[in-house]
């Protein structure tokens, strides 16, 4: 009997509560679905703001590192061009040198001179530029422009420089001016 009693306290579910409640449950669902499309849509949109965000800064650091390359750039090319400008300077200096060795004039002149090509040599060595030597060296087109070449007295000078018409100079460890040579054939 008490079972008896069980069923007849269940109450019988009211079809049109029923019906409003799954409506409402369908409603929620809907907008749980839109607000997870929502939520896609805010993070495919973040991503490609962050992915648009480290395209700009790759794009700026790649920029910022081009200048600084291209100031360094012309800073060296205006001391570049200063110092083949100076060139025939240490030319003329050392054709001096030479004439006075051979010369009986003052050792006044000789010291002078020696004094003046001196500071010239070591002001341009602190700046970078070095001498190319090569005389006895073997003959290379990335240091040497061949003037003329020559027979060579042993088979040792063969293809070596054996004189030095022009001396060759690098700046930095670039050639800013190439050795005129003559080469051994």
């Amino acid at each position: 009997m008490a079972e008896n009693h069980k069923k007849k306290e269940e109450k019988p579910i009211d079809n049109k509560k029923l019906a409003a409640l799954e409506a409402r449950v369908e409603g929620l669902n809907e907008q749980l679905q839109e607000a997870n499309s929502s939520l896609e849509e805010a993070r495919r949109q973040a991503d490609a703001a962050k992915g648009d965000y480290l395209r700009l800064m790759a794009e700026f650091d790649t920029f910022r590192r081009r200048s600084a390359q291209e100031k360094l750039d012309l800073v060296t090319s205006a001391a570049s061009d200063t110092i083949k400008g100076l060139l025939p300077i240490l030319d003329d200096c050392e054709i001096a040198l030479a004439a006075l060795e051979k010369s009986s004039d003052s050792e006044a002149a000789k010291a002078g001179t020696e004094m003046i090509f001196g500071k010239l040599n070591a002001y341009l060595k602190g700046k970078g530029l070095e001498r190319i030597e090569a005389k006895g060296a073997a003959f290379d087109t990335e240091l040497h422009e061949a003037v003329t070449m020559f027979p060579a007295a042993s088979e040792e000078q063969k293809g070596k420089v054996i004189d030095v018409v022009q001396t060759g100079y690098t700046l930095g460890g670039k050639v800013i001016r190439y050795a005129k040579v003559v080469v051994g054939a």
